[in-house]
C-alpha cells in the first residue's frame, strides 16, 4: 500500500508487524530532476506505523546534506521524527541537535541503513559503522508496535533494496 500525506510517501511493507528488533535496508536517494534547489533527497524507514499511517516513527537521511559546504547543514544529515505530534521542526526547536546528526552521505549512492529498536530506544547505523550515528532514547510512540514502511518525500527519487526485518524474540 502506498500512502502520500503532505509530501511524505510511505510504502507499507505487507505482513511487517514490528515492535522491537532490527531493520536493515540499502537505499539510494536524490532530489528529482527539476525539484527546487532546497530539496534534500529525504529517504528512510518508518516503523511502528499505526492508524492507517496517521502515527509513525521515522528515521530518514537528507542525502544532499552529508557533503554540503555548510557545517550546520551537514549536522542535519540524519533525522528522527514521530508523526504527527513530533515533526522535525518541533524536535529541532525544543531539543536542538538531539534528534539529528551528521553522517557522511553521497546523494544517489547506495547507502546501508540499520535501525535497532528496543522499547523506547533506537540506535541508527549507516554504512556498517560500528558505532551508531544517531541515538534516540525516547521514541515518542513509546513501547508500541505497528507496520514498517519505506519512506521518502515526493520530491525524491528513491530506491530501496535488500530490506531485512529481524524481530527481537520475546523473553517473557
Amino acid at each position: 500500500m502506498l500512502l502520500d500525506t503532505d509530501g511524505q510517501v510511505l510504502a507499507i511493507v505487507k505482513n511487517s508487524h514490528f515492535q522491537d528488533g532490527t531493520i536493515e535496508v540499502d537505499l539510494a536517494g536524490m532530489p528529482r530532476p527539476g525539484a527546487p534547489e532546497d530539496v534534500r533527497g529525504f529517504i528512510g524507514i518508518s516503523f511502528r506505523v499505526q492508524d492507517d499511517a496517521k502515527r509513525f516513527e521515522t528515521v530518514y537521511l537528507r542525502m544532499t546534506n552529508g557533503r554540503a559546504d555548510d557545517q550546520l547543514r551537514r549536522n542535519h544529515s540524519i533525522q528522527y521524527t514521530s508523526e504527527p505530534d513530533f515533526p522535525w521542526y518541533r524536535l529541532r526547536k525544543e531539543n536542538p541537535g538531539v534528534y539529528e546528526s551528521y553522517v557522511d552521505l553521497e546523494a544517489g549512492a547506495w547507502t546501508k541503513l540499520r535501525i535497532v529498536v528496543h522499547g523506547v530506544k533506537a540506535l541508527v547505523y549507516v554504512n556498517d559503522t560500528r558505532q551508531p550515528c544517531l541515538i534516540i532514547n525516547d521514541l515518542k510512540l513509546g513501547e508500541s508496535s505497528g507496520l514498517i514502511a519505506l519512506y521518502a518525500t515526493s520530491d525524491t527519487d528513491a530506491y530501496f533494496s535488500n530490506l531485512k526485518i529481524v524481530p527481537t524474540q520475546s523473553t517473557k
